[in-house]
């Protein structure tokens, strides 16, 4: 197993605070078919370039049995904006349409191998992974996407089609681990899917 979740692997539980006031296990979500555990953050342009879009996809696609769970890893020590009372706040500015949860430990996303944020990973009825990693190809200026991975594979889950593309990079900032420089990146962590290397990235 690498770093990352791999397609087929089943969906890791957590006990997670949210900004509620309530702490979630994955159990909590059964109501919905589907479900996306994303790994975002408040401080990071690729999230706040995206947030919009995020929102607009769980809003559309909420009535076709898909849930949307955030999960918050940054170490606040890199980014003080990034703690749990900034969570809050945000959450309570925006009122984005998903629980917004808490991973102070970082043992979520070690378990979920996230490597950026955001981060995506589709989960279908029996909690298998689906799909992994980007949610369009230029979260920073949604204005520019022009691939959009996550709604695609949502359209397709929630058609009862098998997904085309089930794995592409995350693009972000890398999650800031606790204890270590900000650019740092686990050793076994790495890019989902080879890309050329005169291709350049965000």
């Amino acid at each position: 197993m690498g770093f990352t979740l791999n397609i087929g692997q089943q969906a890791v539980d957590f006990n997670l605070p949210a900004t509620d006031g309530k702490s979630y296990i994955l159990a909590n979500f059964h109501e919905f078919k589907y479900l996306v555990v994303f790994f975002t953050c408040n401080h990071c342009p690729y999230v706040t370039g995206s947030d919009e879009l995020t929102r607009k996809i769980a809003d559309r696609y909420r009535e076709k049995g898909v849930g949307f769970v955030a999960i918050n890893s940054n170490s606040e020590n890199t980014y003080r904006e990034d703690d749990f009372e900034h969570m809050v706040a945000r959450m309570n500015e925006k009122k984005f349409p998903w629980i917004y949860l808490h991973d102070k430990s970082q043992d979520t996303a070690r378990a979920y191998g996230a490597l950026r944020t955001p981060h995506f990973f589709l989960f279908d009825e029996n909690r298998k992974l689906v799909y992994t990693g980007r949610a369009v190809d230029n979260p920073k200026d949604v204005l520019k996407a022009t691939e959009y991975d996550l709604e695609r594979a949502l359209e397709e889950i929630t058609q009862g089609n098998p997904i085309s593309i089930p794995v592409t990079n995350p693009i972000g900032c890398n999650v800031k681990w606790a204890g270590k420089e900000k650019h740092w990146m686990p050793a076994d962590a790495c890019d989902l899917v080879w890309e050329p290397k005169h291709k350049k990235s965000d």
